[in-house]
C-alpha cells in the first residue's frame, strides 16, 4: 500500500529549516522559522524556567496522568495571566481552560469542538495569517474564507477593508483575529480599531477566535491583550488559543490552552465537557512538564518577577534589532521608507520583498525567509546585519 503513497509538499515554513540545516555555507542565516535567539544566535532556556524544573524535579513524586483538561492550576494561571485576577470573566467563572499541547494543539482542539458542534460554520481569516491556520481548520472539515488585513503598499492595517468585510459575516460564523504581534505582518489594530471590530462581532451574531501565541512579545503583557479585553465584554462569547511557546522560551515542550469563554459559568462547564469529548479522542490528555513550568512560575512572586525581567529582555532586544535593521538599510540609501519596520511590533514583519527576491537570498546568500518575505526579527543579531542588509539590497 504504502508503495503508492506520493511525497507531500514541504512544509512552507518548517521545510526551510530542514533546507537550512542542510545548507553547508558557515554564514548562513534562518530568518525563517518564529523562535526567538540572542545576540549570539542561541535561543536559551530562561533562568525562572531552570529554576522552576529544579523544584519540580526535587518536588516530584508521580509520573500518572493529568485529567482530560489537564492541571487545574495551569488553567487557572492561564486565564489570571491573559484576563488578571480581577477581571470580570475571571471572578464570575464563565471561562474553562483546556491544557493543550501547544497553540496548535489548542487550535487543532477549538476545530474539533466547532465541527462536531457547529459543523456549517465558516471560519474567517486574515489575508494574510500563519500558513498554518486554514490547513487546521480544514483537515478538520470546516469551511474556511478569507477577509482583508494588511495593505501592503503603505505596511499597515487595512482597517477599512477589514471592517467592511467583517460586516459581511454571517451570524454563527467563527472570525479568527491575532491577539496581538500579528503573524506575518506584525501590524496590529489599535485599541480603538479592537473596540470597533468587537461591535461589528457582536452586532453579527460571529464568534470571535483570538489566536494570542505572543502576549508579551509586543509592548507589555497587559497592553498586548487590548484585543481580548475589547471582546471581552460581559455576556460575550469567545475562545482563545494560547501558547507559552515564545513568552516563555518552551518550544519543544508544546505548552499551550483552550480557553472558553461562556455567557455564565454553567453554560461554560458544559462546554467544557464537549471540549474534553475532543480531547479523548484526540491525545487522550496532555502532557505534564511544560504547564507545571508555567504554572510554578506564575504561581510564584519572586519567579514571576523574574519571568516578567526576562521576558522584557527579550521584546527589547528584538525591538533593538528593528531599529538597527531600519538603520543599516536606510544608510544602503536604497530608494525605499524603511520606517514601517520599527512601526510594527512582535517576532515577524513584511519585507516587502518579492518571492523571486527571496529566493535569491537563499540560493545566492544564504539567507532565509519564508517566501511571502515574512522575516523573523528576534533571529537577526548584530555581527550579521551588514551582510544581512547588503545581501537584501542586492537583490532589490
Amino acid at each position: 500500500m504504502f508503495e503508492k503513497v506520493t511525497a507531500a509538499p514541504p512544509d512552507a515554513i518548517l521545510g526551510l529549516t530542514e533546507a537550512f540545516k542542510k545548507d553547508p555555507r558557515p554564514d548562513k542565516v534562518n530568518l525563517s522559522v518564529g523562535i526567538f535567539k540572542d545576540d549570539q544566535g542561541r535561543t536559551p532556556v530562561l533562568k525562572c524556567v531552570k529554576e522552576a524544573e529544579r523544584r519540580l524535579l526535587e518536588a516530584e513524586a508521580t509520573k500518572t496522568y493529568l485529567s482530560i483538561e489537564g492541571s487545574p492550576e495551569y488553567g487557572r494561571a492561564v486565564r489570571e495571566l491573559m484576563f488578571g485576577a480581577d477581571h470580570e470573566v475571571v471572578r464570575s467563572n464563565r471561562a474553562c481552560t483546556a491544557q493543550c499541547p501547544g497553540g496548535t494543539g489548542a487550535l487543532r482542539v477549538s476545530a474539533d469542538f466547532l465541527k462536531k458542534l457547529f459543523p456549517s460554520a465558516t471560519v474567517w481569516f486574515s489575508t494574510p495569517t500563519w500558513p498554518n491556520h486554514q490547513g487546521i481548520f480544514k483537515s478538520a472539515g470546516l469551511n474556511v474564507a478569507a477577509y482583508p488585513y494588511f495593505d501592503a503598499a503603505k505596511n499597515s492595517l487595512d482597517f477599512d477593508g477589514l471592517l467592511s468585510a467583517l460586516k459581511s459575516v454571517a451570524a454563527g460564523d467563527v472570525v479568527c483575529l491575532h491577539g496581538c504581534c500579528h503573524n506575518p505582518s506584525g501590524v496590529d489594530p489599535t485599541p480603538t480599531q479592537w473596540g470597533a471590530i468587537a461591535d461589528v462581532l457582536a452586532e453579527r451574531g460571529a464568534l470571535p477566535l483570538l489566536d494570542f501565541a505572543y502576549q508579551g512579545f509586543g509592548r507589555g503583557l497587559k497592553e498586548d491583550a487590548a484585543g481580548l479585553f475589547a471582546l471581552a465584554r460581559p455576556g460575550a462569547e469567545l475562545l482563545i488559543a494560547s501558547s507559552f511557546s515564545k513568552n516563555f522560551g518552551l518550544y519543544n515542550e508544546r505548552v499551550g490552552a483552550l480557553t472558553l469563554v461562556a455567557k455564565d459559568s454553567a453554560a461554560a462547564e458544559t462546554a467544557l465537557s464537549q471540549i474534553k469529548s475532543c480531547v479523548r479522542t484526540n491525545y487522550s490528555n496532555p502532557p505534564s512538564h511544560g504547564g507545571a513550568i508555567v504554572a510554578t512560575v506564575l504561581g510564584d512572586s519572586a519567579l514571576r518577577q523574574q519571568w516578567n525581567e526576562e521576558l522584557a529582555a527579550m521584546r527589547n532586544r528584538i525591538s533593538g534589532m528593528r531599529s538597527l535593521f531600519q538603520k543599516t538599510m536606510e544608510s544602503r540609501k536604497t530608494g525605499r521608507d524603511w520606517s514601517f519596520i520599527t512601526q510594527q511590533i512582535g517576532m515577524f514583519s513584511f519585507s516587502g520583498l518579492k518571492p523571486e527576491q527571496v529566493d535569491a537570498l537563499r540560493e545566492k546568500h544564504g539567507i532565509y525567509f519564508v517566501r511571502d518575505g515574512r522575516i523573523n526579527v528576534a533571529g537577526m543579531n548584530a555581527a550579521s546585519m551588514d551582510r544581512l542588509c547588503d545581501a537584501i539590497v542586492s537583490v532589490l
